[in-house]
Formats: structure tokens, sequence, C-alpha cells
């Protein structure tokens, strides 16, 4: 016969996934338990996410701590810190040094998500065409100068395709517009990359990350995020914001208008707009982020934070617009000490707790530009960072149901999200070894995290002693 766990389970996954894409997650009334540092309190009466009952039965700490033993225990791991809490009550279900600050590679971008959600979730990122006629010169004269001023979109394609999700800032269309303005020739083009400030390399990053593919040098211009074509693998530019200029004084070349020189510079005062695209809009762009682990687009949005709050759009600035963004919201970020912005330092740190906490008003109700936190998460076995794990028998159980943000250096492995437990419980984790990629430490994290989605997890029930004293078998 089969078991009604399990379609309960089903049927409240697919409550959870539909009541996510529908925006109407939210949370009912705490229920005196304790509550997850800086979380709060969710909202008196507000709707329970449709699907999930609020009466389901809750884990106990000790349950928890008694099933996740074993797979946290695995050496491979090297004593990892880990922290479960109750989505809906916040209940602290398992605290393993959960506020002592540890490197928390790419699950680091959560923060980041954050900040950008409740500063500018709609806002579209402009790369802009400017036109300068040459001296003497009036209107569109040949002989001026173009300049193509980075927005701070590191997504802007090259790509000739159209359409599709997201649909993307194209270079192409830049070219049709400059064309369509009445532009026969220019002496120069130049780009605009000051939109960003300082070293485009951060504290901690090692060597190999741009070589290697990891991410661009990080500018205010970017093509395709400084990769050799749309899509590819391998050594990213090392002068993003010049490979992007050359791109587009070739196309422009391409489409009959001919160029003279090509070089770098901030645009001149007065010039005129002759073109401009956007990219989808920031919330898209989180989304992307977190599905991906996009670190250049970690970092611009970042620095793009920095400049909303008075900030330099830097490293620094991006790690406080973020920080003080974040500790805003009430989120504790005691110990937190940033380098960059997208977790690709090894000398950030930040605790479990935050990690947790910054997940829990996600599905709290009272920001629900929050929720696309939830959405751009990787869904195990299924898409982005964990689309080719949870396919052992021992992750199995987390196929589908896990979805969170990975986290990879040579100095940890990390993973924080969200999933539905066999009660149909939705619990919010944190888990950060301080271990290296290899020897399997991500399939030792997924086996934990599917642990924990078996759970049921409740108090055991205690031995009943008969009249001498000898344990009896409980009714049932």
């Amino acid at each position: 016969m089969t078991s009604a766990a399990p379609v309960a389970r089903i049927g409240a996954l697919t409550a959870l996934a539909g009541a996510l894409l529908a925006g109407s997650l939210s949370a009912g009334g705490a229920t005196g338990g304790p509550v997850a540092p800086g979380a709060g309190p969710a909202r008196a009466g507000a709707a329970v996410l449709a699907g999930l009952d609020p009466a389901a039965p809750t884990p106990q700490p000790a349950a928890v701590a008694a099933r996740l033993a074993g797979p946290l225990g695995d050496p491979v791991l090297a004593g990892p810190a880990a922290f479960v809490v109750d989505a809906l009550t916040g209940r602290v279900l398992l605290d393993n040094r959960a506020r002592t600050p540890a490197v928390p590679a790419s699950t680091l971008k959560t923060a980041v998500a954050t900040a950008a959600l409740v500063t500018f979730p709609d806002t579209r990122l402009r790369t802009s065409v400017l036109y300068s006629p040459p001296p003497g010169g009036t209107g569109l004269a040949p002989g001026g100068t173009l300049w193509l001023v980075g927005g701070g979109d590191p997504t802007l394609t090259a790509s000739p395709e159209t359409g599709g999700y997201p649909a993307l800032a194209r270079l192409a269309d830049l070219v049709a517009q400059v064309k369509a303005a009445g532009i026969i020739s220019v002496a120069r083009v130049v780009g605009d990359a000051s939109l960003f400030v300082g070293p485009d390399r951060a504290p901690g990053w090692r060597d190999n990350y741009v070589t290697d593919g990891d991410v661009a040098p990080v500018s205010a211009l970017e093509l395709d995020a400084g990769r050799s074509a749309p899509g590819a693998e391998g050594p990213r530019n090392p002068i993003p914001a010049a490979a992007a200029t050359a791109a587009f004084a070739g196309a422009l070349a391409a489409a009959g208008i001919p160029v003279g020189a090509v070089d770098l510079g901030r645009a001149e005062a007065g010039a005129r707009r002759v073109a401009a695209v956007d990219s989808p809009p920031v919330r898209v762009l989180v989304e992307r982020m977190l599905t991906e682990s996009d670190n250049d687009l970690a970092e611009s949005l970042g620095r793009l934070v920095a400049l909303r709050r008075g900030l330099p759009a830097s490293f620094a600035g991006a790690a406080r617009a973020v920080t003080d963004t974040v500790t805003e919201l009430g989120i504790p970020t005691t110990g937190m000490a940033l380098n960059d912005v997208s977790g690709l330092s090894t000398t950030d740190l930040i605790a479990p707790a935050t990690l947790v906490a910054l997940l829990r008003a996600a599905v709290i109700p009272t920001r629900p530009a929050l929720r696309t936190v939830l959405t751009g998460l990787p869904v195990a076995g299924f898409s982005g960072t964990l689309n080719d794990r949870y396919a052992t028998a021992d992750t199995a159980p987390g196929a589908g149901d896990v979805r969170a943000k990975t986290g990879t250096l040579r100095n940890v492995s990390s993973l924080a999200g969200q999933l539905v437990d066999a009660d149909g419980r939705l619990l919010l984790f944190a888990f950060l070894s301080p271990a290296e990629e290899g020897g399997g430490t991500k399939a030792a994290l997924d086996r934990v995290a599917a642990a924990l989605a078996g759970c049921g997890c409740p108090a055991p029930a205690p031995a009943a002693q008969g009249a001498q004293g000898a344990p009896t078998v409980p009714t049932r």
C-alpha cells in the first residue's frame, strides 16, 4: 500500500512551487518557539503558504540532530557548521557554530541579491551610445566620436539571437540605432567604463579566476562578461571594456559605418545620446545570478547598490552597501566581513545564521520583493548549479525538493537554502564545510540535505515503564 506521507509531500511540493511562482509566499504567526536571530516574528494573521499545513508536526531539535549526526559527521566535511530553522516559526532546530563567521563562498550571493531586490528590483541597466561632432562640426557630421558608455550590465551580448528568456540587451541593436540615427562614419569609438572605480580584482581572489573563466575583471562596460563569444568557456578578457569597445567598432564597420581609432576614456560633457539598450529588470538578473552563480552579475549589482547609497562603486563600497542594507532589514551581520559580494574571496566571512536569516526574510510576507531570492535558488537535480547533483540513491530524497545556493572554493564547500520535509514543513538551512571541493564534499553536503528532506523527526516517544520497571510497548 502506498504511504500517505509521500503523497502528502508531493502535494506540498507542488503547492510550494505554485505559490512561489504566483508570488503568494507568506507565513503565519510564530508559535512561541525561538525565532531565528534578526528574522523577527511573522506578521500576525498573515496567510500561510498555500498547500503547507501550519499544523504539520514541527521537527524536534533532538530528533533533527540525531538524524543529521551521521551525514554531518562524514570526515570529508571536516566538521561543518550547520544551522536549521523552521521557516514558519523561526524555531531553531539545529545550531552547530551557527553564529561563528565562516567563509561562505557563493552562498554570499544571497546577501547581494537581498540588497539589490530591496533597492531597485525593477530597474534596468542601460548601455548607451553618445555622439560628439568633430571640432567645428555640428549635428551628426562625419568624423565625430561615438562613446560606448557602460551602465554595469555584464549581460550585454554579441549574440545575434532575439527573444528567449531573459531577453538580454544586444550589441546589434545599438549598431542598428546608430545607423538609424544617420551616422555614416566616425573618427573614433571610445569605451567609457567610468561608472565603476577602484581595483578590478578583489583581495582574496586567486590569480587563476580570470584565466579559468570564473569571472571577468570587474568593469562597468562588458560584453558577454568578457567572454570570447556568447556562452564561451575558458579565459575571460583581462580588459573587458576594451574588448567590448573593439567588438562594437567591428560591428559598426560590418554595418557600413567606417571607424577610425578605438580607445577607452570618459565621455565628453554634452555628448548626445544616439542609442541605448536596457537589460532585463534587476529582479530577473538576480534570479539568473543565483541560479547560475554568476559572479559578474553579483559584483555589478553590488556596485550599483553602492551608488544608490552614495558610496564608491568599488569592492569596498559594494561590501559596505550590501552589509548596511541587510543590517537595516534586521538581519544579524555580527562578524560579517566582506572583500567582495560574489563570494569569490577566500577572506570573506559570514555566519551561517546570517545566511538563514537572509532566506527567512524572503519567506515572511513583509517584503514580497525578496521572494525572488527563493525562486532564483537552484533546484536539486533540475536547474543551475544543482542540475547535475542529487542523482544517487543516498541523495535522491532531496531531488526536486532541495532549493539551495551552492558555494565552492578551495577552502570551503557550502549549501544554503530551503526544503519541505516529510511532514510538509518548510525548513531553512545553511551547511558550511571548511573542506576543499575534492574528495566528494559536494556529495557529502547533498547527503546532509537529503537526510533533512526525509525528516519527519518528531520527538521520540518515551519508553513507558511497567509495574516491575520493565519497558512496555507504546500504545499506537
